[in-house]
């Protein structure tokens, strides 16, 4: 169990922010951050990382207490079980690959870690690249990668792949979900994008300047049935349920979230992430796979 129970006051581009916020997260459960900018994730992170000190604040990691303001205890970020993956990257560009997973063992030496997660990478072959030489999904991947060479308890997400194309997000998803389910480690993601949060997150936070407006599942914080008069819509598949003998479609069309029902031959090939169309034919929805 992780306890999180935090204040600080921030002083954003919108003025003076009071950051209050006080949650537990399931030890190995995968949980997303949600707010506008200036919410308060980031922030949040870096203090459960210990690169920031709140005003007041307490964290327990599974029983161990990593910061309690009225017992002065804070430990320092080296001694956090943590591993960050930021969305710029934050690689040292003048080490290859394999050193900036070295790097990150703190002078350990560790080859079979190391190979094992190049190779789960499939970066294997680039294991001496410089990370400038690397496409933008490969030096994410490295980043990864080096966050989970200590096998940290918690793994922090700060938009990692919000500068990503659609393609290469959807593929670094599915990464990012299987390493979690491998490694068991506690999750905490921040990002914006909805489709995303339906494909990791079991748990989600929603925060409105530097408060929780709501929390649960995905389905439970954002499942408010939002329907467009639109004749045809495109969107993306966020979840596909089975319900008896038809098929329950959460489907993100702009900002909004629409669902409809739909036949085991409709769904038959679909999943989420795929685009779709979705028409409307008097009261009953069409969905076709683009």
């Amino acid at each position: 169990m992780i306890q999180i129970r935090v204040r600080k006051s921030l002083l954003m581009a919108s003025g003076k922010t009071e950051l209050a916020v006080d949650f537990n997260l399931e030890a190995g459960s995968f949980c997303t951050l949600y707010g506008k900018s200036g919410a308060g994730k980031t922030t949040i992170l870096k203090i459960l990382a210990g690169l920031i000190q709140p005003d007041e604040g307490f964290i327990s990691v599974n029983d161990e207490v990593w910061l309690d303001t009225g017992k002065n205890i804070n430990l320092p970020p080296q001694k956090r079980e943590i591993g960050f993956v930021f969305q710029d990257y934050a690689l040292f560009p003048n080490m290859t690959v394999r050193e900036n997973l070295q790097y990150a063992l703190n002078g350990k030496t560790d080859k079979n870690r190391i190979d094992d997660l190049l190779e789960r990478a499939a970066l294997q072959q680039l294991a001496h690249r410089k990370p400038l030489t690397l496409s933008g999904g490969q030096q994410q991947r490295v980043a990864l990668m080096r966050a989970l060479v200590r096998k940290p308890q918690i793994l922090l997400l700060d938009e990692p792949l919000s500068a990503l194309d659609l393609e290469m997000r959807q593929t670094l998803q599915t990464e990012i979900y299987g390493l979690h389910q491998s490694f068991h480690t506690t999750t905490l993601l921040v990002s914006h994008q909805l489709s995303e949060i339906y494909r990791l997150s079991d748990f989600i936070i929603s925060l409105e300047n530097g408060k929780i407006m709501a929390q649960g599942t995905p389905a439970g914080v954002f499942g408010r049935e939002r329907l467009s008069s639109k004749i045809q819509l495109i969107g993306e598949v966020l979840s596909i349920r089975e319900n008896g003998v038809v098929y329950i479609l959460d489907i993100l069309v702009g900002n909004n979230i629409i669902k409809t029902v739909t036949t085991a031959e409709e769904v038959q090939g679909l999943q989420p992430g795929d685009q779709v169309k979705v028409s409307a034919k008097a009261f009953n929805p069409i969905v076709q796979k683009l």
